[in-house]
C-alpha cells in the first residue's frame, strides 16, 4: 500500500485520497483555470476553432462522443425496466451514475462551446422549432434532469429521507421518460449531419446516420458499464458475476452485427467499395474504425476468444475505442480537410480535466452511497489504520 493513500471520514464522509486522485485534481484545477480563461477571453487564446472549422474538441469529444459512452444508463434502463431482464438489475444503479456524470460532462461542453455563453438560458425561452440543433439541446438538458431525479432516489436512503417515498412513486414516470429522451437525442444527434451530404466524405454519411448513432450508443453502453465494472472491481472490490455481464454484452453485440449488415448495406447501394479501399486518409481510417471498433470485437464475442482471461474486457475497450474513434471521424475526418484542425493543448487541458472531475465524483459517490450493493464502498487496499475519523454523522 501507498504510504500516500488515506481515507478521510469527516461527520460520516468518507473521501480516500491516493495518488492517482491528487493527479486527477490537479487535472481538474488545470482545467479550472482553462475554463475561466475561456469564459472572459473567448475562444482565441485557449482554442484553435475558426469560421472554417467551428465544431473541435469540446463537440466532437465532450458531447458527440460524450452522449454516446454515456448510454449505459439507458440501454440498460431498457433491458431491465423494458424487456424484464431482471439479472442486470445489479448494475443498473453503477450504470445509472456514469450516464449521470456523463451527461454533466455533455453540458459542460455544451456550454462551454457557446460563443456568448451568458446566453445559455435563451434555448430555454426562446423554442427553435425548426432546429435539430434546438431538440437536441432539449433533449440532453431533460434527459440529464430526470437522470439527476433518478439518483436522487438513491441520494434519499441516506440523506433527505423524507421525500424518499415521494420520489419513488415518481420513478415509473421517470424511468419512461428516460427511455424516450435519449432514444430521441441519440439519433438526433446523427441527424444533424445528414444536411452535410456535400461537406462529409462519402464514406460516413448516410440516410441511415440517426440510427447508426442510436444502435452504437446501445451496444457501446453495455461495453461501458462492463469497463466502469472492472474498474470498481480493481478500485473497491466490487465483482458482478462474469455470466450476466457476458450476456450483456451479448445483446450489445447482437445490436452490433446489426449496424454492421447495415453498414455493408451502404457501401453496396452507394457503390462505394472502390472508395473503401482508394488508400486515402479517409478510407484508411475508415478500414481502421470498423476493424477495430467493430470487426475485431464481433470476432472476439462470438468465438471462443470470449470466454479466454481478459477475453470480454478486452471486448469493451475495443468497442469504446471504436466508439470514439466513429464520432471522431464523423466530426474532423469526414469534415475537415487534412491538418485544417488540431485542438491546442488548453482545450485538450478542459477535457481532461472534466473527465478527472468525473472520475473523481464518482468515487465520493460511491464511497458514501449505496451504488455498488452496499452501504458504500471503500477502497480495497485502505485499512483502519489509514481512516482518520473527525466528528460524527
Amino acid at each position: 500500500m501507498n504510504r500516500m493513500d488515506r481515507c478521510y471520514e469527516i461527520f460520516g464522509w468518507r473521501f480516500t485520497l491516493t495518488p492517482v486522485r491528487l493527479v486527477f485534481f490537479a487535472l481538474f484545477m488545470l482545467a479550472a483555470l482553462v475554463i475561466a480563461v475561456r469564459l472572459f477571453t473567448g475562444f482565441g487564446y485557449v482554442t484553435h476553432l475558426t469560421d472554417e472549422t467551428p465544431w473541435g474538441l469540446w463537440i466532437g469529444f465532450d458531447v458527440m462522443t460524450g452522449v454516446a459512452l454515456a448510454g449505459g444508463g439507458y440501454s440498460t434502463a431498457l433491458l431491465v425496466g423494458g424487456f424484464h431482464y431482471r439479472k442486470y438489475s445489479v448494475v443498473t444503479r453503477s450504470a445509472l451514475l456514469t450516464s449521470l456524470l456523463g451527461y454533466l460532462l455533455v453540458m459542460a461542453g455544451l456550454f462551454l462551446d457557446i460563443g456568448q455563453w451568458f446566453n445559455f438560458w435563451r434555448p430555454f425561452v426562446f423554442w427553435g422549432y425548426h432546429s435539430v440543433l434546438f431538440e437536441v439541446f432539449w433533449c440532453i438538458s431533460t434527459y440529464t434532469t430526470i437522470l439527476s431525479l433518478e439518483f436522487y432516489e438513491i441520494i434519499t436512503e441516506r440523506i433527505f429521507k423524507r421525500t424518499h417515498k415521494l420520489i419513488l412513486r415518481a420513478i415509473p414516470l421517470l424511468v419512461i421518460l428516460g427511455l424516450i429522451f435519449p432514444i430521441m437525442h441519440q439519433s438526433s444527434l446523427g441527424g444533424l449531419f445528414l444536411i452535410m451530404k456535400d461537406s462529409m466524405y462519402p464514406l460516413w454519411w448516410s440516410p441511415f446516420l440517426p440510427l447508426y448513432f442510436l444502435i452504437s450508443s446501445f451496444f457501446v453502453g453495455s461495453a461501458m458499464v462492463y469497463c466502469e465494472s472492472d474498474l470498481s472491481r480493481r478500485a473497491f472490490g466490487h465483482c458482478v458475476d462474469s455470466l450476466v455481464m457476458k450476456s450483456l454484452t451479448r445483446t450489445g453485440a447482437s445490436a452490433m452485427l446489426f449496424y454492421l449488415a447495415l453498414k455493408i448495406f451502404d457501401l453496396t447501394r452507394y457503390e462505394l467499395w472502390g472508395t473503401l479501399f482508394n488508400g486515402s486518409l479517409q478510407s484508411n481510417l475508415y478500414l481502421l474504425e470498423i476493424g477495430v471498433g467493430v470487426l475485431a470485437p464481433l470476432i472476439i464475442h462470438f468465438t471462443p476468444l470470449v470466454d479466454r482471461k481478459n477475453g470480454l474486457l478486452v471486448y469493451a475497450w475495443l468497442v469504446v475505442a471504436g466508439l470514439v474513434f466513429n464520432r471522431l471521424n464523423c466530426v474532423f475526418t469526414s469534415l475537415y480537410k487534412t491538418g485544417n484542425y488540431f485542438p491546442s493543448i488548453f482545450e485538450i487541458a478542459v477535457t481532461v480535466g472534466l473527465c478527472a472531475a468525473g472520475c473523481l465524483l464518482y468515487c465520493f459517490l460511491v464511497e458514501n452511497f449505496n451504488i455498488l450493493g452496499g452501504e458504500h464502498a471503500h477502497q480495497v487496499h485502505i485499512d483502519a489504520k489509514n481512516t482518520h475519523i473527525i466528528g460524527e454523522e
